[in-house]
């Protein structure tokens, strides 16, 4: 079974921890600390969060900044509509905001928003009986 590490660089951790705390998500403590907080999204999807200096130390070149140019489109998967709409309130109400109108393609629908940061999230549902094998 394979894992997602997604690494974020942060300019505030503490406003980016109740962000992610008001989406739902939990934190797993033992790899958090003042300058990193391990957000867990999914059984198999762990989001960190570090401060930018401390990002700074696992790249080469400068941190670029998501608030000034899309730096990633981060995707997930919904079980439907309805929690799709969900996580977009659940974000605008933690300080998220709106990035893109929603996408309704009839089969497939996307809600999108930006963290505190910028950096981009999409959630997606798509109906899997239109799914061609």
């Amino acid at each position: 079974m394979r894992m997602v590490f997604l690494n974020l660089p942060v300019s505030d951790l503490a406003a980016s921890r109740a962000f992610y705390a008001g989406l739902g998500f939990s934190f797993n403590e033992q790899f958090s600390d003042e300058q990193a907080a391990s957000v867990v999204v999914d059984e198999n999807i762990v989001v960190m969060l570090l401060t930018r200096e401390r990002f700074a130390d696992f790249v080469t070149g400068p941190v670029g900044d998501p608030s000034a140019a899309t730096t990633q489109l981060i995707a997930l998967s919904a079980g439907s509509r309805a929690e799709a709409d969900e996580m977009l309130a659940k974000a605008l109400a933690s300080g998220g905001k709106p990035w893109r109108p929603a996408q309704d393609h009839g089969s497939m629908y996307g809600v999108s928003f930006a963290d505190p940061d910028g950096h981009v999230w999409e959630v997606m549902w798509m109906d899997q009986t239109h799914v061609v094998d």
